[in-house]
């Protein structure tokens, strides 16, 4: 999940507390976003600035389709998060990564396992 859909999630959220973490989440988000575009300026390649066209189709389908039911809303996260945060990320460095470039997907991949277990924990607490 990126930081497009915790925006989508965050402004739907009326819940200060929840609203709270997630921005901190989506705040991690765009850490981890910067230290991707980082490396790969250091390899001497150009990091994408936008989410391409079929991103914004997707990304304006999920903030239509997105309720305002805070359970609904982390359950989306949730999935979301362990779908394309960690299923599909760890597919996409599956292969030729050096040390460096798998240490931080590594990191990033951790960081979206963490977030989706502490929205599990907040839906059941």
């Amino acid at each position: 999940m990126g930081i497009r859909a915790f925006e989508h999630h965050i402004q739907n959220l009326n819940d200060p507390v929840l609203k709270q973490r997630f921005q901190a989440m989506q705040q991690e988000t765009k850490q981890n976003a910067q230290i991707i575009a980082e490396r790969i300026q250091n390899l001497n390649g150009v990091p994408a600035d936008n989410e391409g066209l079929s991103g914004r189709i997707h990304s304006s389908m999920h903030k239509m389709m997105l309720s305002d039911d805070p359970v609904d809303i982390m359950e989306d996260a949730i999935k979301g998060l362990d779908k394309y945060g960690v299923e599909y990320s760890e597919e996409l460095v599956k292969g030729d990564l050096d040390p460096e470039s798998r240490k931080i997907a590594k990191k990033v991949i951790d960081t979206s396992r963490r977030h989706a277990e502490e929205i599990k924990a907040l839906l059941n607490g």
